[in-house]
C-alpha cells in the first residue's frame, strides 16, 4: 500500500506525476457537521501504480500536490470532480487546469444522465466494485486495508475509462462538444456562494416582496455565520424558521421569544439583537429593492402541443447521436424556447444547436413536421 504521508515523499511523487500525459484523481471527504468538506484523503493514478495522499497527517505540506494540480500540460482525470474541485478551489483559490471529467464525458459518448463510476468500471474495465466502504468516515485513523483498496479503486479502473472515452469522443469528433460542458466544471463562478443569493434556494408558497426582503437578510446572514463558524447551515437557523420569521416580521425579543422554536436559539448572548436588526433592515428596504417576484406569462395558444413535440423531438436526436438527452436541453430549456419569441437558452447554442436546437425552431416556425418514414419517427421538410 503507497501511502504518502510526508512532504518529501509527495514531491518525489508529484515529480514522477509531471512526466506522465495524464493522471487519474479523487478524493474523500466528510462534510456532516462542517460547512466547508474537510479534506481526508487524495488518490492520485499513475502509469505505473495509485497512491494514496493523507491531508491529515502532521508531516505533509500539500503544497507540491497544489502546484501538479496547476500543470497545463498535465491531463487530471475525475469522476463526477465538481465536489472534489470545489475542494481544491477553497483551499488554494484555483481551479485545477487541464480537467477531464469520466462522467460528462460519458454523457456525450451515449451512457445518459450521470452515469455512475461502477456501472463504467464494469462497461469499460469489466470488473465489479465493492461498494460496502463507501459511506465509511474517511477523517478516522487508521484506516483499515479494505477502506484503503476500495479508495484506490477509485482511480485504478478509471485509467481504462479515460483512454477508451477519449478514444471514442476522438473517433465520433465529439472531443468540442465535451470542452464546452467542462467550462461549467472548470468555471470559478461555479464554486463562488453569493450569500445574498442563498434566499433562492429555499422554497416560499407565497412570496411577497417585503417578505422576501426580509428573507434575504436572514439568509444572508446565516450564510456569513455558517461559513464563519464552518457549521452547516441548518445548526445555525432552520430553513422553515427563517420563512416563519420573514412572514410574522418580529420586531420585540418578546414577539420573537413567543415564536416556536426561538427558545435554545435566543438562549446564546445577542442572538435575538442581531436577528432583529436583520428583520428591521428587510422591513426598512424600498420596496423596489426587494426582491421582486416575476409573475407567469401566459402561454402562447398551443403551446402545451408544441412542448410535447419538443420532448419528442429531443428524444429523437438524442437517439439518434446517441447522447444524453438531458445534456442536450433541460425542460427549462423546452419551456423557453415555446414561451419566447427569441429564445436565448444553452440548447440553442454551440453543438447543442447544430443536434438539436435548428431543428426545434423549424418545428416551432412550422418549417418541418414530426412523421413516419420508413417505420421510423423522422422530421419531414414543409417546404
Amino acid at each position: 500500500m503507497k501511502i504518502i504521508t510526508k512532504t518529501s515523499d509527495l514531491k518525489d511523487l508529484c515529480e514522477l506525476a509531471a512526466q506522465e500525459t495524464f493522471v487519474t484523481l479523487d478524493t474523500e471527504f466528510v462534510r456532516e457537521t462542517t460547512y466547508w468538506s474537510q479534506l481526508c484523503l487524495i488518490q492520485l493514478g499513475l502509469s505505473e501504480g495509485a497512491f494514496i495522499i493523507d491531508p491529515l497527517s502532521k508531516e505533509l505540506d500539500l503544497m507540491p500536490f497544489f502546484e501538479l494540480l496547476q500543470n497545463p500540460h498535465l491531463v487530471k482525470v475525475v469522476h463526477s470532480g465538481r465536489q472534489d474541485v470545489e475542494i481544491f478551489y477553497h483551499m488554494t483559490g484555483q481551479i485545477p487546469a487541464q480537467l477531464f471529467d469520466t462522467q460528462i464525458a460519458a454523457m456525450v459518448c451515449g451512457f445518459g444522465e450521470s452515469v455512475g463510476y461502477d456501472v463504467l468500471v464494469q462497461s469499460y474495465a469489466k470488473v465489479s466494485l465493492d461498494k460496502s466502504s463507501r459511506y465509511t468516515h474517511w477523517a478516522q485513523r487508521p484506516l483499515t486495508e479494505k477502506q484503503l483498496d476500495y479508495a484506490l479503486g477509485d482511480v485504478t479502473h478509471l485509467r481504462v475509462i479515460y483512454e477508451k472515452l477519449y478514444s471514442k469522443l476522438v473517433k465520433e469528433d465529439r472531443l468540442h462538444w465535451l470542452e464546452e460542458e467542462l467550462a461549467i466544471l472548470t468555471d470559478p463562478k461555479t464554486y463562488e456562494i453569493d450569500p445574498y443569493n442563498i434566499w433562492k434556494r429555499i422554497k416560499v408558497r407565497s412570496p411577497k416582496p417585503r417578505m422576501l426582503g426580509i428573507l434575504r437578510e436572514i439568509a444572508a446572514w446565516r450564510e456569513f455565520t455558517a461559513q464563519r463558524r464552518n457549521v452547516p447551515r441548518g445548526r445555525i437557523l432552520r430553513d422553515e424558521m427563517m420563512l416563519e420569521l420573514a412572514a410574522a416580521a418580529p420586531k420585540t425579543r418578546d414577539e420573537l421569544s413567543r415564536m416556536r422554536g426561538m427558545a435554545a436559539f435566543l438562549s446564546e448572548k445577542n442572538r435575538g439583537e442581531e436577528l432583529l436588526a436583520l428583520i428591521q433592515k428587510g422591513i426598512n428596504l424600498p420596496l423596489e429593492d426587494c426582491p421582486q417576484v416575476k409573475k407567469e406569462v401566459a402561454s402562447p395558444p398551443g403551446s402545451s402541443a408544441l412542448l410535447e413535440m419538443l420532448k419528442l423531438l429531443l428524444k429523437v436526436k438524442a437517439d439518434k447521436y446517441n447522447v444524453a438527452a438531458k445534456l442536450i436541453a433541460t425542460s427549462t430549456d423546452l419551456e423557453i424556447i415555446v414561451r419566447t419569441s427569441d429564445p436565448n437558452v444553452p440548447a440553442l447554442e454551440g453543438w447543442r444547436r447544430e443536434v438539436f436546437g435548428n431543428a426545434a425552431l423549424a418545428l416551432k416556425d412550422g418549417k418541418v413536421a414530426i412523421g413516419i418514414q420508413n417505420n421510423r419517427i423522422s422530421l419531414i421538410s414543409l417546404g
